[in-house]
C-alpha cells in the first residue's frame, strides 16, 4: 500500500501566517495530511532541529517554509535533509525582494524550490507539493487535473467590458 503524503508548512514567526494560510488551506482543499509550525532558522534553532528530525525520519514526505526578511529558513531546512524543500518568500520591507533573493541563492548542493513572494507564492507552493506527492498518486493527480479544469473555466473567452458593450 502506497504511504499518504504529509507535508511540513513551517515560518518563521506568526506574522507569516496570513501568507502562509493561503498554502495551508489548499492542503486542506485537496486533503492532503500536513502540520503548520512556527519554526524561526535563528531565535528558534532546536526547533528547527527537531523538526528537521521528524522530517528525516519520513514522518513528513516533503517541507515547504514562509519567511521574511532575511528568509533563512527554507535554507536552514534544507541544510538538514534531504527531502525535497520548497522556499515561499514573504512580503516585508523591501516588498519580498529581500525574501527572494534570500530564499533562491542557496548554494550549490543545497537545493531549495522557490515560488514567487506572498500569497500567489504560497499557493504555487502547496501546489508544487501535491505535485510532487502526486508522482506516485494517482487520486492526487486526478484531484490535481480537476483543479486544474476548474481554473481554466474560470477564465473568460472575451473581455468583460466586449461582451457588455455588445
Amino acid at each position: 500500500m502506497l504511504k499518504q503524503p504529509k507535508i511540513l508548512v513551517a515560518m518563521g514567526s506568526q506574522s507569516d501566517w496570513p501568507t502562509m494560510e493561503h498554502c495551508a488551506g489548499l492542503l486542506q482543499e485537496f486533503s492532503v495530511a500536513h502540520e503548520t509550525h512556527i519554526i524561526s532558522a535563528h531565535r528558534t534553532p532546536d526547533r528547527v532541529d527537531a523538526i528537521c528530525r521528524r522530517l528525516n525520519d519520513g514522518e513528513f514526505s516533503l517541507a515547504i517554509a514562509g519567511a521574511g526578511g532575511a528568509a533563512h529558513l527554507a535554507g536552514a531546512v534544507a541544510a538538514r535533509t534531504t527531502a525535497p524543500v520548497i522556499g515561499v518568500p514573504i512580503a516585508g520591507l523591501l516588498q519580498g525582494f529581500d525574501s527572494l533573493l534570500s530564499t533562491v541563492q542557496m548554494p550549490s548542493g543545497i537545493p531549495v524550490a522557490t515560488v514567487s513572494v506572498g500569497a500567489a507564492g504560497a499557493k504555487n507552493a502547496a501546489l508544487l507539493a501535491i505535485s510532487i506527492a502526486a508522482v506516485g498518486n494517482a487520486d492526487l493527480r486526478q484531484k490535481l487535473a480537476d483543479y486544474r479544469a476548474r481554473l481554466a473555466q474560470q477564465v473568460p473567452l472575451t473581455p468583460q467590458s466586449l461582451v457588455n458593450a455588445a
